[in-house]
């Protein structure tokens, strides 16, 4: 009952100092959070801000979305004040921040419970909000997250030692092999009947799409992690997770990604279509 109570308390303190900026975007203050996590002395919370930005780096996201320094001004006695060094967090860096912390300590222990369900209960609302969409809302919305993950991919091949344009095209072909049982990309092409101009990732819909997503975000995590190197080594790499995608497909009795229809509008139809109807609302 003790602990409870505990817990709810360390929840009502992590919301008290969440903030929000005009965009209505959550933050909090990494001289705040030093406090609520027990911290003497913020130079002694440094190291842990550290060692999540460290994390963030090696998960593939981009620290400065997570990380943000600012300037705060504070009162240092008889009405005068100074500028000192604070940082702007986002949900994810407090979670990296309260699992690099001391799991002895009560508040870090219920500061990584917090963060965990409060980043889980958003993907939930994310996904309600995801299956209300039509199906050409999801499109849209699955190909803009793939057109993100695919340049991270392209950084994370790079690292690995796919260099030239040439070596991406070969590395992104064996993705495509693996996950449509030994098709290429032009055999995709050939087969959706698209003009040499079109692009097969415009012309998939939602499921194909999604597909194709986890395809890149598992092959980035993989090379990452297990620090692939070499363009041989990085092309096994992305074949073998697309064959364990379709291999997964398959399994859950699922339609293979080669046999999905394609959809009747290209992505730029959908596009242009929305910006047509944003206009007309305008008027």
């Amino acid at each position: 009952m003790a602990s409870k109570k505990i817990s709810k308390q360390h929840q009502t303190t992590f919301d008290g100092i969440r903030h929000q900026d005009e965009n209505g975007n959550e933050y909090w203050r990494a001289r705040q959070l030093a406090k609520v996590l027990e911290y003497s002395e913020y130079r002694h919370f440094l190291p842990v801000i550290e060692r999540a930005r460290t994390a963030c780096q090696t998960s593939g996201q981009r620290v400065a979305d997570h990380f943000e320094d600012i300037l705060e001004m504070v009162e240092i006695g008889s009405g005068a004040q100074r500028e000192v060094g604070d940082m702007r967090l986002s949900r994810y860096a407090c979670y990296l921040i309260v699992q690099n912390g001391d799991p002895a300590k009560p508040v870090i222990a219920n500061g990584q419970t917090y963060f965990a369900l409060q980043t889980r209960r958003q993907e939930l609302a994310d996904d309600v909000r995801f299956a209300q969409l039509s199906e050409d809302e999801k499109r849209l919305a699955i190909r803009n997250e793939l057109t993100v993950h695919n340049k991270q991919l392209a950084a994370a091949a790079k690292d690995a030692g796919v260099a030239t344009s040439l070596d991406y095209a070969i590395f992104q072909d064996h993705g495509y092999k693996g996950l449509y049982g030994g098709r290429g990309a032009k055999d995709i092409h050939a087969r959706k009947g698209l003009k040499k101009s079109q692009k097969i990732l415009d012309h998939m819909g939602s499921t194909e799409l999604a597909a194709n997503l986890f395809r890149a975000t598992q092959t980035e995590e993989k090379l990452r992690r297990d620090q692939v190197r070499g363009k041989t080594q990085a092309n096994q790499t992305h074949f073998d997770v697309g064959r364990k995608v379709r291999q997964t497909i398959q399994e859950l009795g699922g339609t293979m990604p080669e046999n999905l229809p394609a959809p009747d509008k290209s992505i730029a139809q959908i596009e242009s279509a929305k910006k047509k109807q944003i206009k007309k609302a305008d008027r």
